[in-house]
């Protein structure tokens, strides 16, 4: 489950570490498949852990370690189904969406669920070309968000074709103010590539190109895209106040 073809092959993925195994137990959104945790974990959540009776197994410190992709192991590991989400265009078409083009860094992507997670946003929508949603980097700094926030790999052209209406913000440099625009209710945000920004296709469908504003003393050429990604949302979410 460490490796992308196995995740694929057999559609599962890992959940490592006390806080997200205790989200993941108590949600209903994942199928559970497998928990392999120490003793003393084991018997400190009895209660919660009696349904999941016949898939928990305990193991050592030494077998943790083995199977897990953390530096320091925490006491609890499972295995878990990929989920199959359906689309449903209502909460598309009346919500802030965020399109992501190409971002490769594990970190950032499940830093931007998280912000998706905060603003209440539904969807993450993916190019092809974006790193892994069940990559364990991703789940992992994703802080339990991929539980609440739908993402799927999805073209941006059949987004577009499926809600016409919707207006899509590409977050470029040189763009418009973010912070001038009119109050927006709906659109897709689109985050680029962390090198390369946004595919020049992508720009070429975008109805507005949006930015944030530099302070004349700052010195920095961009923002990571995970930041750029959570001020672009809180300058949306409180122009649709």
């Amino acid at each position: 489950m460490q490796q992308k073809k196995f995740r694929q092959k057999y559609r599962n993925f890992i959940v490592e570490g006390e806080k997200m195994a205790s989200e993941i137990i108590q949600s209903s959104s994942i199928a559970i498949e497998g928990i392999y945790a120490l003793p003393e974990w084991i018997a400190n959540n009895k209660s919660v852990l009696q349904p999941f009776s016949t898939i928990t197994q305990a193991i050592t410190t030494k077998e943790l370690e083995r199977i897990s992709k953390l530096k320091t192991p925490n006491k609890v590991l499972c295995i878990c189904k990929i989920p199959t989400y359906t689309i449903d265009s209502s909460l598309v078409n009346n919500n802030l969406t965020i399109y992501l083009d190409g971002i490769q860094d594990p970190g950032n992507m499940g830093s931007i669920l998280r912000i998706a997670d905060w603003f209440a946003i539904p969807y993450v929508f993916c190019s092809a070309s974006c790193v892994e949603l069940y990559n364990p980097k991703v789940i992992q700094s994703s802080m339990g968000a991929f539980l609440r926030v739908r993402c799927l790999v999805k073209d941006i052209t059949e987004i577009k074709q499926e809600s016409p209406n919707l207006p899509i913000f590409a977050a470029v440099l040189g763009g418009t103010n973010i912070f001038s625009l009119p109050p927006q209710k709906t659109g897709i945000l689109v985050i680029g590539n962390e090198g390369n920004g946004i595919s020049d296709a992508v720009v070429a469908l975008s109805d507005h190109q949006v930015t944030i504003p530099k302070a004349k003393e700052g010195g920095a050429e961009s923002l990571n895209a995970a930041v750029a990604t959570g001020i672009l949302c809180s300058a949306f979410k409180q122009n649709r106040e």
